[in-house]
């Protein structure tokens, strides 16, 4: 019997990891700048930690969770997304207490039942930050500014930030109202997921895919006539504050997101290259969330990155493969026992380095030598072992010298200093 994995899932391969490392690397980095911390949480949570805040009429909740009963019959769910997990664990840890802003990042698998498609898989990763505690708008325009940092670090272009102010409590109804009244007529028309968002949430009918909701939304009522002063002001400053630090952007006035418990700020990444569906990131403001969850009234602001498609846009593949710096062959088993000796102490002095395990000719080793991509190949025979020195070999140039195995790292570590 051949196994294979399950439809929508991957196997991350050696060849591809280097590309995970690299964008890790840099999202600890700069998060950490910014003075976020690191918090992990389950990849399971009662089934209610994900209905009560993504919205029970949600395609992700009503569609895409991979729900079950565990064996205290409790209803259980993958988490389909690192919010929800993120403010369960702020409240139950009661990490509003002090009062102060609270900043946290988080890298993880989220799994969704959906049909597979370029860079989305049943099983995905995302990187997030989450920030709780103020409702100043330098803090949205913070959180927008470090995902546009993080994407330029690792190498993106062509991307596009849209904007949008979807409203609060406040102003929001007379819009749903609004949207209630345009697509009464056009029923007929949208989509059955649409028609059963008409009843629930209008809005989320902004947030159809279908192409032919796509053109009845296109005449749809906007937000901009329904804004409250408040959220007219919140937005302006954060547009002013993003015009600051030198970040380009593009109003979206039919920009939703597709989780029920965002207010005020929302926010989008579009890449080229990715086809219709090119979000890579996204986010906004959810204020009312922590209340929901049984806290005190927190306001807060996030974002995620679906780590799959902005790997399939990172170029330039063999840079992230690694690769040994030093590969030594041993010609002969006498001299294995002293090449591992050898070996180890490159790998002491931090040198990256690889061996065949011996037992093959010169003619084989530099085979595998060369697969490895190694830029030195030290060698060690019979006469060198004598005379107590090994070759060393640039791959590069061809270029090679007999230096004393006691002097090897340090040798090692200047070619590689001056490798060219």
């Amino acid at each position: 019997m051949k196994y294979k994995a399950i439809k929508g899932v991957k196997d991350i391969l050696p060849e591809e990891i280097g590309k995970w490392h690299f964008i890790e690397k840099i999202a600890r980095e700069l998060f950490q700048t910014f003075c976020y911390q690191e918090i992990r949480v389950p990849v399971f949570e009662k089934t209610n930690v994900f209905t009560r805040s993504i919205g029970e009429n949600t395609d992700i909740v009503e569609k895409e969770m991979y729900t079950f009963k565990d064996k205290g019959d409790e209803s259980i769910s993958l988490r389909p997304e690192g919010t929800a997990s993120i403010v369960r664990a702020y409240v139950e840890h009661q990490m509003y207490n002090p009062l102060s802003i609270v900043k946290l990042y988080y890298f993880g698998p989220m799994f969704r039942y959906e049909r597979p498609q370029s860079g989305r898989y049943r099983q995905f990763y995302q990187i997030g930050i989450e920030a709780f505690g103020s409702k100043h708008p330098t803090l949205d325009a913070e959180v927008i500014f470090i995902l546009i940092e993080f994407l330029r670090r690792i190498g993106l272009s062509n991307l596009e930030l849209n904007l949008n102010n979807i409203g609060c409590l406040d102003c929001r109804p007379g819009f749903r109202t609004e949207l209630r009244n345009y697509f009464k007529s056009k029923l007929d028309r949208l989509c059955h997921n649409c028609n059963k968002r008409y009843i629930n949430n209008p809005l989320r009918i902004l947030d159809c895919k279908n192409k032919e909701c796509i053109q009845i939304v296109a005449e749809a009522p906007t937000i901009d006539n329904f804004r409250c002063h408040k959220c007219k002001t919140n937005f302006n400053q954060i547009q002013n504050l993003l015009d600051n630090l030198g970040v380009p952007f593009k109003i979206n006035p039919k920009l939703v997101r597709g989780l029920d418990y965002y207010t005020m700020i929302a926010f989008e990444v579009l890449a080229g290259g990715l086809g219709a569906q090119n979000a890579v990131a996204g986010g906004g403001r959810y204020d009312g969330l922590v209340q929901d969850f049984g806290g005190p009234q927190i306001p807060a602001v996030g974002f995620a990155i679906g780590v799959e498609r902005i790997i399939s846009l990172i170029e330039n593949q063999d840079k992230f493969i690694l690769k040994p710096k030093a590969f030594i062959i041993s010609l002969g088993e006498e001299n294995d026992k002293k090449v591992f000796q050898l070996l180890n102490e490159l790998r002491m002095a931090n040198i990256s380095s690889d061996w065949s395990c011996g037992g093959s000719s010169l003619k084989s080793q530099m085979r595998k030598a060369d697969r490895s991509g190694a830029d030195f190949v030290l060698i060690l025979g019979e006469r060198e072992s004598q005379s107590g020195k090994i070759i060393l070999r640039n791959m590069k140039t061809s270029n090679q010298e007999e230096i004393l195995q006691t002097d090897i790292v340090e040798k090692v570590k200047f070619r590689i200093t001056n490798f060219q």
